[in-house]
């Protein structure tokens, strides 16, 4: 069985070594070395976890993201390629796979689009799907709750996934099933994707959601 994760972890490793410690990221006001510790903390503190999602407990995530950033960028490096150590819950049969694969995707794009001269890269055909296959849910709890229109995610194939409030105004992006992820993301303006709908609608998603 293909084990998207680590491949995803093993590439975000190489493209943070080879962008250096204060490289650019789609991270708002991270750098790699921010990224870098914000990616061990998450497997290795268990105690600051918690404040990346919420906000009560930020302010202890922070500090605690700042001491780790503050070690020596390969060291990070290094902890984040090793995997989750032993008593980590990513450590558990299936848990790096269930909520990593998205996870390093994005965090993987977040350092390979920054600069300016970024490209979209082939996904292999397994990842894409299953990217495609967690698209549902993270459109709904993503994008979808911020949406003021309803949204159609669409694969070039013609399989689409659509959230948002039911009878506001159709917006539709159509794309592979990475640059959709992206987009749920935030990171539709690094995306390669088509944008369909009336100017109006489009407008208004544009003030809430980046799109290309």
């Amino acid at each position: 069985m293909s084990n998207h994760a680590l491949a995803e972890r093993h590439r975000l490793a190489e493209l943070l070594t080879a962008a250096g410690p204060d490289a650019p990221t789609l991270c708002a006001g991270w750098t790699t070395r921010d990224l870098a510790a914000h990616l061990v903390i998450r497997e290795r503190r268990p105690d600051a976890a918690p404040g990346i999602r919420v906000g009560a407990l930020a302010g202890w995530t922070r500090r605690v993201q700042d001491g780790y950033a503050a070690r020596p960028y390969e060291e990070l490096v290094r902890l984040f390629r090793a995997g989750p150590p032993v008593h980590s819950l990513f450590a558990l049969p299936g848990a790096d796979e269930a909520a990593n694969t998205v996870e390093y995707f994005v965090h993987a794009e977040d350092v390979a689009r920054a600069g300016d001269d970024w490209t979209a890269r082939p996904v292999p055909p397994g990842r894409s799907e299953a990217l495609w296959r967690r698209l549902p849910l993270l459109a709904r709890f993503e994008a979808g709750r911020h949406s003021p229109v309803r949204l159609t995610l669409a694969r070039p194939d013609g399989q689409s996934v659509t959230v948002g409030p039911a009878g506001a105004r159709t917006v539709r992006l159509t794309g592979e099933p990475a640059e959709l992820v992206l987009f749920t993301y935030g990171r539709g303006a690094r995306t390669t994707l088509t944008v369909d709908g009336s100017p109006d609608a489009v407008e208004a998603l544009r003030h809430v959601l980046p799109l290309p």
